[in-house]
């Protein structure tokens, strides 16, 4: 059975206590691992705000994971993600061959910045 890298980002209620947010990735975390599919990394960012307002909320528990698992599993963890009243949105990536050298740089921390955020300390000095 051939497995593939996957990245996915879901957006929790952003009302839940500290170990809500945890019991919710790790039934998401189970679900992958139960169907023979392996994390690679589980980044939980936290509450962020929300561009456009979801659901009457302008602000969410965003979780980032990073996978290896059978195509079919995808079906069964967006179902899951679906019926789950808490989580907002999710958005599943399969990574191609381009994906997978930025993602070995990003673990090497040797990723090129790609936009470099000038800093003017002149101008942080006049608002004083």
């Amino acid at each position: 059975m051939s497995k593939n890298y996957y990245e996915i980002t879901y957006i929790i209620n952003p009302v839940l206590e500290d170990d809500e947010y945890d019991e919710i990735v790790e039934k998401f975390t189970g679900i992958i691992k139960d169907n023979d599919g392996e994390i690679d990394e589980v980044d939980q960012w936290g509450i962020r705000k929300i561009e456009h307002e979801m659901e009457g909320k302008t602000s969410g528990y965003y979780v980032n994971a990073y996978f290896t698992a059978p195509g079919e599993l995808i079906e069964k963890l967006e179902r899951a993600l679906r019926i789950d009243d808490e989580i907002m949105r999710y958005l599943t990536l399969r990574y191609d061959a381009k994906m997978m050298r930025h993602r070995e740089l990003q673990r090497k921390n040797a990723v090129p910045p790609v936009f470099v955020e000038e800093h003017n300390e002149e101008e942080e000095e006049d608002e004083d």
